[in-house]
């Protein structure tokens, strides 16, 4: 028993110092005071420990993989409608009917980017085990996402800000190069 509490302690140190690195690090970017040329590398750690402690409400257990070159596939279990409730626009009855509940959800994304811009293009969403790729998943960032998030910028570049000139996404880790 008492193995057992010093090794979820353990973890839960590990999560906690990986969670403050992160934070370290946004924050120096954020700060726009770093050089010309440095380089911030994330570790899969940091962004995970990172999407658990700022996850949304609805959003359960996230994890991030770095899957290849410029590609990042993030998994959780959502629940919708306490997703939409903690934004401050409950859904309807009806919409509360279809939304609530967890649900599987994994997301692959290709992030390009280079002199201060960046594109991030979904490539695949799975819901439940269902896949939606193709002329569906067009369909549905045009019709739900977009109008339910009209700040969210999908398949059209957008400035990265704090003079950050391109994210290096590989599997190992995910760089921040600094620019002028």
């Amino acid at each position: 028993m008492w193995a057992s509490a010093i090794l979820c302690s353990a973890a839960l140190s590990a999560a906690d110092s990986d969670y403050l690195s992160a934070r370290r690090k946004m924050d120096s970017i954020e700060s726009d005071r770093l050089r010309s040329g440095t380089r911030v590398e994330f570790a899969p750690a940091e962004l995970n420990a990172y999407a658990e402690k700022e996850a949304p409400a609805g959003v359960r257990n996230p994890k991030v993989q770095l899957v290849a070159r410029e590609v990042v596939t993030g998994s959780a279990l959502v629940d919708f409608g306490k997703v939409r409730r903690a934004q401050g626009n409950p859904p309807g009855w009806l919409m509360s009917k279809l939304l609530d509940g967890e649900r599987a959800v994994s997301v692959t994304v290709r992030i390009r980017s280079s002199g201060g811009r960046a594109t991030v293009d979904v490539e695949r969403v799975e819901i439940s085990g269902i896949a939606i790729d193709g002329r569906t998943l067009e369909f549905l960032i045009q019709n739900v996402l977009l109008p339910l998030y009209p700040s969210a910028v999908v398949a059209r570049p957008f400035e990265l800000g704090h003079r950050i000139d391109r994210l290096d996404v590989g599997t190992r880790s995910v760089g921040v190069a600094i620019g002028r």
